[in-house]
């Protein structure tokens, strides 16, 4: 089983720019990014020090591993374009299947980093749990060997498996954020600071880290509190679009509990 060393980034976004940076940190070589637009292949090239290529048919051949790190719907794209001979090559998706790389390489698997990523923002890199596939026994230790220098928590997940913890992921991260979208513009529009509410985002996310969801939840809905239920509708006919959203998910808190009719 050889080590992977020389590494091509297929992609230049938010999870090829900290995946690069963490891999770089490791010792091995990121020997070329790719990616559509020249202005963001160049921006994570000079970060990495390394060379660029907004063209498919000048990736550099041979290299260890090429990370196909691009939107859901490009990928299969790139697969049909990308011959690497026997090279490893991975995705970093959470939602597509491992077997749309059998197009490119007989060698092939998923680094899927299970985080929200940023490129402004930096990221802790060896608390994030990498999900990990391959389509072989070698390939699999091949690519846990790369995943354990990188992250503390590496875990075998199959494409399946993979599908779920995207879909939990999206439930547990990007709707939170859109309520917060929600809350900054009601405060923002009263001539409040959204700053009063980020020590309750933190309290929140911090329970969590050591009780179950359903053990943390409060609020009115949980509590079957109709004054305040009706208190905030009435609110709410400031914001209509958000009506139908408080409701839905006062309704689902209530049902979860199993306690109360809260709109009659």
């Amino acid at each position: 089983m050889n080590k992977i060393q020389n590494i091509v980034l297929i992609g230049a976004g938010n999870v090829a720019t900290h995946l690069g940076l963490a891999i770089q940190n490791t010792g091995r070589q990121i020997i070329q990014v790719y990616s559509r637009k020249e202005v963001t292949a160049r921006v994570l090239a000079e970060k990495l020090k390394t060379d660029f290529t907004v063209d498919l048919k000048t990736i550099y051949p041979d290299a260890d591993l090429y990370i196909i790190s691009v939107a859901d719907d490009a990928i299969e794209r790139i697969t049909g374009l990308l011959q690497v001979n026997r090279s490893l090559v991975v995705h970093t998706s959470g939602s597509v299947s491992l077997d749309v790389l059998r197009a490119c390489s007989e060698n092939y698997g998923v680094l899927y980093p299970l985080q929200t990523f940023s490129k402004e923002r930096k990221i802790e890199f060896s608390v994030v749990p990498l999900c990990i596939e391959a389509n072989s026994k070698d390939n699999f230790l091949l690519l846990e060997q790369l995943a354990k220098n990188l992250s503390q928590k590496v875990v075998k997940v199959d494409s399946e498996e993979r599908k779920i913890l995207h879909l939990a992921g999206v439930f547990a991260c990007n709707f939170p954020n859109f309520m917060y979208r929600i809350a900054d513009q009601i405060l923002t529009e009263m001539k409040l600071d959204f700053d009063l509410l980020r020590p309750l985002i933190l309290e929140t996310a911090t329970k969590v880290q050591k009780m179950r969801p359903a053990d943390a939840q409060t609020g009115p809905a949980s509590r079957g509190d109709k004054s305040i239920l009706r208190k905030h509708d009435a609110l709410l006919k400031e914001y209509p679009e958000y009506v139908e959203i408080y409701k839905m998910l006062s309704d689902g808190i209530r049902r979860s509990r199993n306690k109360w009719e809260i709109y009659e």
